[in-house]
């Protein structure tokens, strides 16, 4: 990486507003903590289920979605959803906020590491960071040095995206070795469990590192969910987080 070359952010803007918002931790270790949420666009990945798709669903892109089917649905128009900002725009937008947790979201973060670094750098040693990935890339060394906490959410077979694609031994590996990281697994059915279980074993990541969370996109299906999967994470040592914002707001942009 080359800090003295600057370089823009590509950040998700649906309804032409930059995505760079404060709210608090809706999901998995830091749950209910108040952070700043800085959304990038763009994404290596495409879960049939994703409830920020226009980070990735482009107009002419060829991916299934679950809403492919509703009355009015569209891709987006690349120029309508994404705004490229400097790093020294982003990084006004989350000074304004009286907040020093800072979460990197997506779409898939980890693509911009290069412009990311550089927000880091810019907001300062006062900021914690922690990332929100889907484990399919390894982060470089400058990176890793500035990340505080790692939020790995692997995808699994019910995200409809190929394992090639999904299941990167290499960056399973660094996540399931590295302090700072902890995996995130979202089970829409019990035989998800089954694949989680494996990839745990596979990688050797520890239960007290997992945290199963249920798919859904309102209280009603998450509350169906919740049920088996917190006898589940009994029996298994993980732990259960549920989608706090979800719950509180509905599902909803900017919260």
């Amino acid at each position: 990486m080359h800090q003295h070359r600057k370089t823009s952010l590509k950040i998700a803007s649906p309804d032409a507003h930059p995505e760079v918002f404060y709210s608090i931790q809706g999901e998995g270790k830091n749950l209910g903590q108040p952070s700043i949420f800085v959304r990038t666009s763009l994404c290596n990945l495409h879960c049939i289920w994703c409830d920020t798709d226009y980070t990735w669903n482009w107009k002419g892109a060829r991916f299934a979605h679950v809403r492919d089917a509703e009355p009015g649905y569209e891709k987006y128009d690349i120029k309508e959803v994404v705004a490229e900002l400097s790093v020294e725009e982003v990084a006004a937008l989350v000074r304004q906020y009286p907040c020093r947790n800072v979460v990197l979201t997506g779409g898939e973060p980890m693509m911009q590491q290069e412009g990311l670094l550089q927000l880091m750098n810019e907001l300062g040693e006062e900021y914690w960071f922690e990332i929100e990935t889907n484990g399919t890339i390894v982060p470089d060394p400058e990176f890793d040095a500035r990340i505080n906490q790692y939020n790995a959410s692997p995808k699994l077979a019910n995200s409809n995206n190929p394992k090639k694609l999904r299941e990167k031994p290499r960056a399973y590996r660094f996540f399931a070795r590295s302090p700072k990281a902890v995996f995130k697994f979202v089970i829409a059915e019990p035989q998800d469990l089954e694949e989680v279980l494996a990839l745990a074993e596979r990688y050797a990541i520890p239960p007290e590192k997992i945290y199963l969370m249920p798919e859904g996109t309102s209280g009603a299906s998450l509350e169906e969910k919740q049920k088996w999967l917190v006898e589940v994470c009994k029996k298994h040592g993980f732990h259960f987080t549920s989608r706090l914002h979800i719950l509180i707001y509905g599902n909803k942009r900017g919260v």
